[in-house]
Parts: C-alpha cells; sequence; structure tokens
C-alpha cells in the first residue's frame, strides 16, 4: 500500500502534502494493512472520534434519556479554532450533535458522566492510554489522554461485532447515528475529529464501511501538520486520502 503522503486524489493535480498514516483492517481475512505500521501504534488525542465510544457511554448511563432528547444551547456562540460553527449555536440531540461535531453537547455529558466513570468505563474497553492529566472535561481534545490508529479500529470491531459492555439497544443506536452514507453497495459508519497539541493540527477520520458482498473494511486515517501551515487540504484531506485506499481495495465510491 502506498504511503499518504504525495498521494494524488482525484481531481486534485497537486499532491495533499499531509503527513500521517492509514490503517486498515480486512475484517473477513483478518488482515491488518497500514501506511506506516510505526505510526500506526503511536497515540495522539483522540479529538471529535471519541464520540463513538462517548455517545454509547452517555446512552447506558442516562446522561441523556435517549439520542433524541434535546439539550438547550446557553446562547454564547460557539466556534472552532476561531471560526464560528453555525451548527453549533443552537438547541440540539445527539443525533445532530455527533453529526455536526458540536462539542458544547458532550462536554455537557461528560460532566454528567464524571471521570471516575469514565475511567472504568474506558479501561474495561480498553480504549486508550487512560491519562486523565487535563483538568477540563474535555479530555479528548486537550491533555495527555490519547489513543493509536490501532486501538481505534480494535474498539470500532468490537462495537462491530456487539462485544462492548453496553446494551444491544444502545450499541445498535450508536451505529445507526454513525452512518455518513449507504448506497446499493455499501453502508459507511465514522466520525472525523480534530484538535490541536503542542502547535500540532492533528485529524482524523475513523469508520467501518460494511460492502454488499459482505466483507467489512475498517479505517483509522490520522493526519498532522504544524498549526502554521495552512495547508488547505488539510480537513478534506482526511476522507479524501481513506477513500482513495479503499477503492485501491476494491471499495467503490
Amino acid at each position: 500500500m502506498t504511503s499518504v503522503t504525495g498521494v494524488n486524489i482525484n481531481g486534485i493535480s497537486n499532491s495533499l502534502g499531509l503527513k500521517g498514516s492509514t490503517t486498515i483492517y480486512d475484517y473477513n481475512h483478518k488482515k491488518w494493512m497500514y501506511t506506516d505500521e510505526q505510526d500506526a501504534n503511536v497515540a495522539t488525542l483522540p479529538a471529535s472520534t471519541f464520540k463513538i465510544l462517548n455517545s454509547l457511554i452517555a446512552l447506558e448511563y442516562k446522561a441523556v434519556q435517549d439520542e433524541t432528547e434535546i439539550l438547550n444551547w446557553d446562547g454564547k456562540p460557539k466556534s472552532h479554532f476561531g471560526t464560528v460553527i453555525k451548527a453549533w449555536n443552537k438547541d440540539t440531540d445527539m443525533r445532530s450533535a455527533y453529526k455536526n461535531s458540536t462539542v458544547w453537547f458532550y462536554v455537557e455529558m461528560a460532566k454528567r458522566i464524571g471521570r471516575k466513570k469514565y475511567r472504568k468505563i474506558l479501561k474495561k474497553c480498553n480504549y486508550g492510554n487512560g491519562n486523565f492529566s487535563e483538568k477540563g472535561t474535555d479530555f479528548w481534545n486537550y491533555g495527555d489522554f490519547s489513543i493509536t490508529p490501532k486501538n481505534q479500529i480494535q474498539l470500532l470491531i468490537k462495537l462491530y461485532e456487539n462485544e462492548l459492555p453496553f446494551s444491544d439497544g444502545n450499541i445498535d443506536k450508536v451505529k445507526e447515528i454513525m452512518i455518513s452514507d449507504r448506497s446499493d453497495t455499501r453502508v459507511l459508519r465514522g466520525k472525523t475529529g480534530w484538535t490541536r497539541k503542542d502547535g500540532i493540527d492533528i485529524g482524523w477520520w475513523v469508520g467501518y464501511v460494511e460492502t454488499t458482498d459482505g466483507n467489512i473494511f475498517f479505517f483509522a486515517t490520522r493526519l498532522q501538520k504544524d498549526v502554521q501551515d495552512t495547508n488547505t487540504n488539510f480537513s478534506r484531506g482526511r476522507i479524501a486520502v481513506t477513500e482513495r485506499i479503499l477503492n485501491d481495495l476494491g471499495v467503490h465510491w
């Protein structure tokens, strides 16, 4: 499999100019594939990819009654790295908060759940390094809590198999929330994430594709760049790189 760096994506004449890696797990053949196996085992903040597990925890422990319960926006403008995000500045439920990556909704969930419960659940799920040094609520975006791309996929496999310590009903709800695209040939579930640490932008896309021929491909792409680098490919690159690699594996878009 080719390296992420320098891959030309459909319609983009120049290379993306980004550093990172994509990790793939072919479920039927029990086969791991890497663009950079070393990077696949390096841990960083999960950013909003944590919303997959966080949604399960919130539903299971009744931080919300269900995925349709609406929480009220506090009226204060919410932004992402200085850009106001319109979708964040309104009342919302979990379905919309997941789709729009609404930070304040999940921060409120975290306040209701509490650190003690998180420590216990994340250990049971074998998710991340367990380092909760960050004193703020949003430990998945700030601090030293971290996870590797390979560990991301290990959690997704357990999710797919309904082998996580949550009710089947709540697992099914989160699987439905995760769907970002569906066609005659595949169902795609995933979550993006983007945060910063020590002057570095960290961008993720994790998830899995179920194909009509009966196979499942799990993926975790993580790209990184200096915050001073204004490369406009960074946001879309997470998805573009992954799609290119999956396409090479026979998963067509």
